[in-house]
């Protein structure tokens, strides 16, 4: 059986000259080639189709295919990791992981939060700034933490996020809204521990496949997990597996948001504890990083004894359990 597979190669960009955080959410060839891998060994014959614009020339074309393993982020817009879904959806051709709308929702950051905060969950309290003269509307204590309201791979989150006061708060919303052309999200700063779970599975059926903690080291960047921290953490975290407690609580509060959402088939959270001591939901990344060896998620799956066969595995388990159709 035939699956097609989409993607944005970091590579690729780089050489048409955008920049290192411009493409920082876009996957290396490494990635690429493991998935691949992990699909043909399923028993697939993979097509890769590459970006959103590379798949609508091919289904302009005629190409169909049973299912797509859907790993394309996007370049342009607030909705941009819909794009490729809302294509798949239109031609009806089932593909791994969220759909369009959950998708767009969750690479915005606020409304996603507004679901969160909706349903129960613990989330800080937030507000948007979408021009500068909105931070003057600002009605929360400080401390604050600003950063771009739909990016991803930390971009955006550096040395002036943290803010303490009204003149700090324009400042780093100033600086974000130009660099970034996009409304800026004004959180409560939670001062407490930070954590990743990686979820696999849909619905009723997701379970917590394991939950990291991030610990800060004396050369953190800034005060958040952004994209220096990210991309270089030698000597300035440790990712470590969460303690018993801490993972329980961090991952009940990370599947009620996973459900709420409609995420399907595996992706990670990210959830920070207030000054009391309660897990809140940060984030939600629908598509998280497989770079094998490298990310989050993969760190995850080896420490709970996985490979990183394994955890295709179980990925595409929550998919062929929603399209049996699908499985070779």
């Amino acid at each position: 059986m035939r699956i097609g597979i989409t993607y944005d190669l970091r590579s690729d960009y780089l050489a048409l000259g955008y920049s290192a955080e411009e493409t920082a959410e876009f996957d290396a060839e490494v990635t690429i080639d493991g998935l691949c891998a992990a699909l043909t060994n399923m028993g697939y014959e993979v097509d890769r189709i590459g970006t959103v614009k590379k798949l609508i020339e091919r289904v302009a074309a005629g190409d169909r295919w049973p299912c797509v393993f859907n790993y394309c982020e996007g370049m342009y817009g607030l909705s941009r990791e819909a794009q490729a879904p809302a294509v798949l959806e239109a031609y009806n051709i089932p593909f791994v992981f969220s759909d369009a709308l959950t998708m767009a929702v969750t690479l915005d950051k606020a409304m996603c939060k507004r679901i969160v905060r909706d349903c129960g969950i613990p989330t800080a309290a937030f507000a948007v700034i979408e021009r500068l003269e909105d931070a003057d509307r600002i009605d929360l204590p400080y401390p604050l933490f600003l950063k771009p309201v739909a990016e991803g791979s930390g971009k955006g989150i550096g040395t002036n996020n943290r803010v303490s006061d009204k003149a700090a708060l324009k400042a780093s919303a100033a600086d974000l809204l130009a660099r970034f052309k996009q409304p800026v999200l004004v959180e409560t700063y939670l001062p407490g521990r930070e954590f990743t779970v990686a979820i696999t599975g849909t619905g009723d059926d997701a379970t917590v496949l394991g939950v990291s903690e991030i610990v800060p080291l004396s050369g953190y960047h800034g005060d958040g997990y952004g994209l220096v921290n990210k991309e270089d953490w030698d000597g300035r975290l440790d990712i470590v597996g969460a303690p018993p407690a801490d993972a329980k609580a961090s991952g009940e509060v990370a599947l009620a948001a996973w459900r709420a959402l409609r995420c399907r088939d595996g992706g990670r959270i990210d959830i920070k504890y207030d000054g009391n001591n309660v897990p809140n939901f940060i984030e939600v990344n629908p598509l998280a990083g497989l770079r094998p060896e490298y990310s989050d998620m993969c760190f995850i799956s080896t420490r709970e004894g996985l490979s990183y066969q394994d955890l295709i595995g179980k990925i595409m388990a929550s998919f062929w359990k929603r399209h049996p159709e699908c499985k070779p």
